[in-house]
Protein backbone atom coordinates (compact mmCIF):
# COMPACT_ATOMS: atom_id res chain seq x y z
CA UNK A 1 0.00 0.00 0.00
CA UNK A 2 1.45 3.33 -1.20
CA UNK A 3 2.39 5.66 1.59
CA UNK A 4 0.21 8.96 1.96
CA UNK A 5 1.56 12.41 3.54
CA UNK A 6 -0.61 14.01 5.49
CA UNK A 7 -0.39 17.14 4.30
CA UNK A 8 -0.85 16.30 0.52
CA UNK A 9 -4.29 17.72 -0.84
CA UNK A 10 -6.39 15.49 -3.14
CA UNK A 11 -4.72 17.06 -6.32
CA UNK A 12 -1.09 16.82 -5.46
CA UNK A 13 -1.82 13.16 -3.94
CA UNK A 14 -3.64 12.19 -7.11
CA UNK A 15 -1.03 13.70 -9.34
CA UNK A 16 1.90 11.86 -7.40
CA UNK A 17 -0.16 8.27 -7.32
CA UNK A 18 -0.85 8.52 -11.26
CA UNK A 19 2.83 8.99 -11.45
CA UNK A 20 4.35 6.57 -9.51
CA UNK A 21 1.76 4.29 -11.70
CA UNK A 22 2.80 5.64 -14.83
CA UNK A 23 -1.54 6.22 -15.41
CA UNK A 24 -2.53 8.68 -17.46
CA UNK A 25 -6.19 11.01 -16.46
CA UNK A 26 -7.82 9.15 -19.21
CA UNK A 27 -7.06 5.87 -17.63
CA UNK A 28 -7.94 6.73 -14.44
CA UNK A 29 -11.17 7.70 -16.08
CA UNK A 30 -11.43 4.10 -17.99
CA UNK A 31 -10.72 2.22 -14.47
CA UNK A 32 -12.52 4.44 -12.20
CA UNK A 33 -16.02 5.44 -15.07
CA UNK A 34 -15.24 9.34 -13.68
CA UNK A 35 -15.04 11.98 -16.10
CA UNK A 36 -11.74 12.84 -17.60
CA UNK A 37 -12.82 16.31 -16.96
CA UNK A 38 -13.92 15.62 -13.83
CA UNK A 39 -11.10 14.07 -12.77
CA UNK A 40 -8.39 16.90 -14.44
CA UNK A 41 -10.86 19.29 -11.81
CA UNK A 42 -10.17 18.04 -8.58
CA UNK A 43 -6.95 17.29 -9.54
CA UNK A 44 -6.59 21.16 -10.13
CA UNK A 45 -8.75 22.08 -7.43
CA UNK A 46 -11.25 23.61 -9.34
CA UNK A 47 -13.86 20.96 -8.06
CA UNK A 48 -14.30 19.26 -4.98
CA UNK A 49 -13.94 15.60 -4.90
CA UNK A 50 -17.72 14.03 -3.85
CA UNK A 51 -17.13 10.94 -2.02
CA UNK A 52 -18.27 8.45 -4.31
CA UNK A 53 -15.47 10.02 -6.17
CA UNK A 54 -13.17 8.93 -3.52
CA UNK A 55 -14.41 5.42 -3.20
CA UNK A 56 -13.68 4.82 -6.98
CA UNK A 57 -10.02 6.21 -6.84
CA UNK A 58 -9.31 4.42 -3.30
CA UNK A 59 -10.35 1.16 -4.91
CA UNK A 60 -8.79 2.32 -7.91
CA UNK A 61 -5.46 3.12 -6.71
CA UNK A 62 -5.71 1.02 -3.47
CA UNK A 63 -5.63 3.67 -1.16
CA UNK A 64 -7.18 3.73 2.22
CA UNK A 65 -10.44 5.42 1.94
CA UNK A 66 -9.79 7.65 4.97
CA UNK A 67 -6.69 9.20 3.92
CA UNK A 68 -8.86 10.09 0.47
CA UNK A 69 -11.01 12.23 2.33
CA UNK A 70 -8.46 13.90 4.40
CA UNK A 71 -6.97 15.16 1.49
CA UNK A 72 -10.44 16.21 0.03
CA UNK A 73 -11.02 18.40 3.20
CA UNK A 74 -13.52 15.95 4.88
CA UNK A 75 -13.13 16.09 8.57
CA UNK A 76 -12.83 12.13 10.20
CA UNK A 77 -13.60 11.57 13.74
CA UNK A 78 -12.57 8.72 15.39
CA UNK A 79 -14.74 5.60 15.28
CA UNK A 80 -17.45 5.49 17.79
CA UNK A 81 -18.52 2.47 19.73
CA UNK A 82 -22.12 1.88 19.01
CA UNK A 83 -24.48 -1.56 20.33
CA UNK A 84 -27.02 -2.57 18.76
CA UNK A 85 -29.96 -5.22 18.69
CA UNK A 86 -30.20 -8.62 18.40
CA UNK A 87 -32.88 -8.52 15.68
CA UNK A 88 -30.59 -6.35 13.80
CA UNK A 89 -27.49 -8.48 14.08
CA UNK A 90 -29.67 -11.57 13.23
CA UNK A 91 -31.13 -9.10 9.85
CA UNK A 92 -27.23 -9.07 8.25
CA UNK A 93 -26.85 -13.12 9.08
CA UNK A 94 -29.57 -13.21 6.97
CA UNK A 95 -28.59 -10.78 4.01
CA UNK A 96 -25.17 -12.54 4.50
CA UNK A 97 -27.07 -15.65 3.51
CA UNK A 98 -29.09 -14.18 0.91
CA UNK A 99 -25.59 -12.66 -0.63
CA UNK A 100 -24.26 -15.99 -0.73
CA UNK A 101 -27.03 -18.05 -2.29
CA UNK A 102 -27.87 -14.89 -4.78
CA UNK A 103 -24.32 -15.53 -6.81
CA UNK A 104 -24.21 -11.63 -7.42
CA UNK A 105 -22.12 -10.63 -4.68
CA UNK A 106 -18.71 -12.12 -3.54
CA UNK A 107 -17.55 -10.40 -0.69
CA UNK A 108 -18.82 -10.55 3.09
CA UNK A 109 -21.28 -7.96 3.93
CA UNK A 110 -20.76 -6.57 7.73
CA UNK A 111 -22.12 -4.33 10.11
CA UNK A 112 -18.48 -2.68 10.34
CA UNK A 113 -18.66 -2.35 6.50
CA UNK A 114 -22.20 -0.37 6.31
CA UNK A 115 -20.75 1.96 9.76
CA UNK A 116 -17.86 3.11 8.13
CA UNK A 117 -19.62 4.26 5.12
CA UNK A 118 -22.18 5.89 7.05
CA UNK A 119 -19.44 7.73 8.98
CA UNK A 120 -18.28 9.16 5.66
CA UNK A 121 -21.09 10.79 5.20
CA UNK A 122 -21.82 12.29 8.38
CA UNK A 123 -19.18 14.00 7.45
CA UNK A 124 -20.21 14.59 4.14
CA UNK A 125 -23.90 15.56 5.71
CA UNK A 126 -22.51 18.42 7.51
CA UNK A 127 -21.18 20.61 4.43
CA UNK A 128 -23.50 22.58 2.47
CA UNK A 129 -22.47 20.59 -0.78
CA UNK A 130 -24.14 17.38 1.10
CA UNK A 131 -26.95 19.05 2.53
CA UNK A 132 -28.04 20.20 -1.16
CA UNK A 133 -27.35 16.60 -2.02
CA UNK A 134 -29.66 15.32 0.58
CA UNK A 135 -32.38 18.21 -0.57
CA UNK A 136 -32.34 17.98 -4.54
CA UNK A 137 -31.71 14.12 -4.73
CA UNK A 138 -34.03 12.19 -2.11
CA UNK A 139 -37.25 12.96 -4.08
CA UNK A 140 -35.41 11.67 -7.23
CA UNK A 141 -33.64 8.59 -5.90
CA UNK A 142 -36.83 7.51 -4.07
CA UNK A 143 -39.14 8.12 -7.01
CA UNK A 144 -36.26 5.43 -8.93
CA UNK A 145 -37.38 3.08 -6.18
CA UNK A 146 -40.60 3.47 -5.62
CA UNK A 147 -42.09 2.01 -2.03
CA UNK A 148 -40.72 -1.26 -1.53
CA UNK A 149 -39.38 -2.06 1.84
CA UNK A 150 -40.45 -1.22 5.00
CA UNK A 151 -37.84 0.88 5.53
CA UNK A 152 -39.04 3.84 3.22
CA UNK A 153 -41.08 5.12 5.64
CA UNK A 154 -38.62 5.47 8.02
CA UNK A 155 -36.58 7.32 4.98
CA UNK A 156 -39.10 9.89 4.72
CA UNK A 157 -39.44 10.92 8.36
CA UNK A 158 -35.93 11.12 8.47
CA UNK A 159 -35.70 13.54 5.53
CA UNK A 160 -38.63 15.28 7.17
CA UNK A 161 -36.38 15.91 10.24
CA UNK A 162 -33.37 16.98 7.80
CA UNK A 163 -35.47 18.88 6.04
CA UNK A 164 -36.86 20.57 8.99
CA UNK A 165 -33.85 21.45 10.98
CA UNK A 166 -35.18 20.68 14.27
CA UNK A 167 -32.82 18.88 15.99
CA UNK A 168 -28.97 19.26 17.15
CA UNK A 169 -26.17 19.16 14.86
CA UNK A 170 -24.98 16.01 15.68
CA UNK A 171 -28.53 14.42 14.73
CA UNK A 172 -28.88 16.02 11.33
CA UNK A 173 -25.27 14.61 10.51
CA UNK A 174 -26.43 11.06 11.80
CA UNK A 175 -29.45 11.36 9.73
CA UNK A 176 -27.57 12.82 7.21
CA UNK A 177 -25.31 10.25 6.92
CA UNK A 178 -28.61 7.20 6.41
CA UNK A 179 -29.75 9.78 3.58
CA UNK A 180 -26.73 10.23 1.59
CA UNK A 181 -25.98 6.41 2.18
CA UNK A 182 -29.80 6.19 0.53
CA UNK A 183 -29.11 8.47 -2.47
CA UNK A 184 -25.68 8.03 -3.57
CA UNK A 185 -24.72 4.58 -5.22
CA UNK A 186 -21.46 3.41 -3.43
CA UNK A 187 -23.05 1.50 -0.92
CA UNK A 188 -21.53 -1.30 0.69
CA UNK A 189 -23.81 -3.29 -1.43
CA UNK A 190 -24.01 -1.29 -4.81
CA UNK A 191 -27.82 -0.46 -6.02
CA UNK A 192 -27.58 -1.68 -9.26
CA UNK A 193 -27.94 -5.36 -8.08
CA UNK A 194 -31.39 -4.92 -7.66
CA UNK A 195 -33.42 -5.73 -5.63
CA UNK A 196 -30.53 -7.11 -3.28
CA UNK A 197 -28.69 -3.70 -3.55
CA UNK A 198 -30.84 -1.82 -0.88
CA UNK A 199 -30.84 -4.46 1.45
CA UNK A 200 -27.51 -2.55 2.70
CA UNK A 201 -29.47 0.74 3.00
CA UNK A 202 -32.41 -0.62 4.84
CA UNK A 203 -29.48 -2.01 7.54
CA UNK A 204 -27.85 1.51 7.50
CA UNK A 205 -31.88 3.03 8.14
CA UNK A 206 -31.80 0.42 11.10
CA UNK A 207 -28.19 1.33 12.15
CA UNK A 208 -29.36 5.17 12.45
CA UNK A 209 -32.95 4.45 13.85
CA UNK A 210 -31.29 2.04 17.05
CA UNK A 211 -28.89 4.40 17.49
CA UNK A 212 -30.89 7.54 17.65
CA UNK A 213 -33.20 5.96 19.82
CA UNK A 214 -30.67 4.68 22.35
CA UNK A 215 -29.40 8.55 22.38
Amino acid sequence: MPEISKNESIGVLLKRQLKERSLSMRKLSQLTEIDTATISRIVSGKRKAKPQHLQKFADCLDIPIAELFAAAGYPIEPKRERAYSDDLYSSVDNIQKTLESSNLYDKKFTIESVEEQLEKYEQFAQTAEGRETILNGFDEKMQKLGSIGPFISHLKEMFNTFRSMKVTSHHLSIIGGALLYFILPVDVIPDYIFPIGYLDDAIAVQLVSDLLTKK
